[in-house]
């Protein structure tokens, strides 16, 4: 596209000047420069033009060479066209039917003087010439940073970096960047910065460059980061550029400031594990020197250490003001290189109670229990039964005690706002009293005579209690369980148990308590009733004659006592209350005495109708 506009603009100058004269003048124009690219084909125009007709026009095309000659290189006329063996651009040249020249496979060489001779017969001989100018991208830079450690202390510049760019045409420029700045161009050696450049043009022409960058570095330094531009022409005039890779300075810079501190925890306790961490802004990073100072002003050396240095399972002792410093040489007098820093161990003393591990409290009576420690902070206190928290301070007031109050507890110390810091102590409470008959569960069903019936009878007291059964001769098999004791019995239903019934009797040394069990055999399945003695049960055995006198006997004896009664109660001479009832209608039952009625195959329908006495009830009670 660029030769075209050039051939178009010698056109149009050439027709000018024909216009201007009426004489036969012929006019050559070439382009006085022409751009190639190395390894690229290029084409140089040749124009002319004659105010007369032209006839028989041979074009020819020479070079200049070193020494100045102009040698023919190529032609073309009318009849015939060719190429001049024996020069240098031998079998890369050809003349195009427009008069230009094309050149293949540019080297670095054919920068040179072309010319276009024109000769036209009567209309004369013209001629003109180009320059060609043969550009070559060069490579991309490559940089050789200083290796060893540059001091920001030596007093005058220091060898950064050289920059090196290969293969260029025409010779290319290099610039250096600190970051992204472009460092000035300064060559004139000095204390600061300056650049040496080199330009060697190698055996084939191009051109080979390096820069050497001098620079005196300092501490800002250290993060920066240094590159070179190398700055190149191509065709058309316009400027392309190719970076390097970035790098940076190895400096060494003596410490201007020392840091100590707590790495983790924040809150030390006995038994953390303590890292303590120094550090120093100088480079290289110099090694520390730890020591304890004690109360008196005593040194305690710990050694030397690289930065990091760990306490493992601290006590109290541990604790106190501790003193790093940096053996950085280098640094002048007045930085300060020595930094302390104070460690807090929190402690939690051992916790005691009072009374002792083990206390005894009778039953019913009142106890106090207390706990005491010391910490590094007033610690608080809390009282624990089991996962209960029964009292928020270091004492325990248990009043009217019970079995149930008897067992192990805690005493839990804590440091407030320091987690994990947590002692206790565990105290057991025994309760002593008398055995004491609890929990009368029962089991077994029968329907006859001769089936077995399983009784238990639970108790509980301290000392453990002894359980006892009557009959005697009973296998029991007893179980614990916290405060108290089970013991479980298995045996037939006989004539004679039903007469006797079964004791339950629990002792121990403070003293016993016994619960009798009564058995009836009834129609239906075993259930819990109020006690009958053994008159009642006997006649509940004889026949259906005698069975329905005692019932006659026992309504009349009953209608009498509920008028009796009824007339109290108009004189108001009757309590209301339930206890009052029950000492009138059941004086004579033993409080003591569980019944367990049996079925039988006999028709005793009127036992419903007897009280725990064996008299009959009235209807309402039923």
């Amino acid at each position: 596209m660029e030769g075209r506009l050039v051939h178009l603009l010698c056109v149009l100058v050439f027709a000018a000047a024909a216009l201007r004269g009426g004489q036969a003048v012929l006019q050559v124009s070439v382009p006085p420069e022409v751009d190639a690219e190395l390894g690229k084909s290029v084409s140089i125009p040749c124009i002319y033009s004659s105010s007369s007709k032209t006839s028989n026009v041979i074009v020819e095309w020479f070079i200049t060479e070193r020494g100045g000659e102009r040698q023919r290189v190529a032609f073309r006329s009318s009849s015939d066209s060719g190429t001049d063996k024996n020069t240098e651009l031998s079998g890369r040249v050809t003349v195009d039917q427009d008069s230009s020249l094309s050149l293949s496979a540019v080297e670095i060489g054919d920068e040179r003087d072309f010319h276009c001779q024109i000769t036209a017969g009567p209309a004369g001989s013209g001629e003109g010439s180009a320059h060609l100018r043969v550009y070559s991208a060069p490579q991309t830079p490559e940089v050789s940073p200083q290796t060893k450690i540059i001091s920001v202390t030596d007093p005058s510049v220091s060898e950064v970096s050289t920059c090196t760019s290969k293969n260029g045409n025409p010779a290319p420029k290099i610039i250096w960047y600190k970051d992204s700045t472009p460092l000035p161009e300064v060559t004139e050696s000095n204390d600061n910065m300056y650049m040496v450049p080199r330009v060697v043009k190698e055996s084939s022409g191009l051109y080979t460059i390096t820069n050497t960058l001098y620079f005196k570095t300092s501490k800002e330094d250290k993060d920066s980061q240094f590159h070179c531009q190398v700055e190149y022409v191509v065709p058309g005039g316009r400027t392309e550029t190719k970076d390097s890779p970035k790098f940076s300075l190895s400096l060494h810079y003596y410490t201007e400031e020392v840091t100590f501190v707590l790495v983790t925890p924040k809150k030390v306790k006995e038994g953390d594990d303590v890292t303590l961490k120094c550090k120093a802004d100088g480079f290289p990073e110099p090694e520390y020197e730890l020591t304890k100072i004690q109360p008196d002003g005593s040194i305690e050396d710990k050694g030397t250490f690289s930065g990091m240095f760990t306490l493992r399972s601290v006590t109290r002792d541990d604790g106190g003001k501790y003193r790093c410093e940096a053996l950085d040489f280098d640094s002048p007098p007045e930085v300060k290189l020595k930094k302390d820093i104070t460690l807090l161990v929190h402690y939690l003393d051992p916790v005691t109670v009072s009374p002792s591990s083990s206390v005894s409290v009778p039953l019913g009576g009142s106890l106090e229990l207390g706990c005491t420690t010391t910490g590094s902070k007033t610690p608080s206190f809390m009282w624990k039964k089991g996962s209960q928290v029964v009292s928020q301070s270091a004492s325990l007031v248990l009043k009217e005690v019970s079995f149930e109050a008897a067992g192990s507890y805690s005493c839990v110390a804590s440091v407030p706002g320091i987690s994990g810091l947590v002692k206790e102590a565990i105290t057991n409470v025994t309760v002593t009293g008398k055995a004491q008959i609890v929990d009368l569960p029962y089991s077994g069903r029968v329907s006859k005579e001769g089936e077995l019936l399983t009784l238990s009878c639970t108790a509980q007291g301290h000392p453990e209690p002894q359980i006892s059964w009557t009959p005697t001769g009973l296998e029991a098999i007893s179980s614990v369980t916290g405060n108290k004791v089970t013991s479980t019995v298995t045996l037939p239903v006989t004539p004679m148990l039903v007469d006797s019934g079964v004791t339950c009797e629990a002792s121990n040394e403070h003293g016993s308590s016994s619960k009798k069990f009564s058995v009836n055999i009834r129609k239906d399945t075993p259930t819990v009733t109020p006690p009958v003695d053994t008159e009642a049960n006997r006649q509940e055995q004889g026949g259906s004659g005698a069975a329905v006198i005692a019932v006659v006997v026992c309504v009349l004896l009953l209608l009498i006592l509920v008028g009796f009664l009824y007339f109290l109660q108009k004189k108001g001479k009757l309590p209301c209350g339930r206890q009052g009832k029950e000492d009138i209608v059941n004086t004579e039952a033993n409080a003591d005495e569980i019944v367990v009625e049996m079925k039988s195959g006999k028709p005793n329908e009127e036992a419903g109708l007897l009280d725990s006495n064996g008299r009959q009830r009235p209807m309402r009670d039923q």
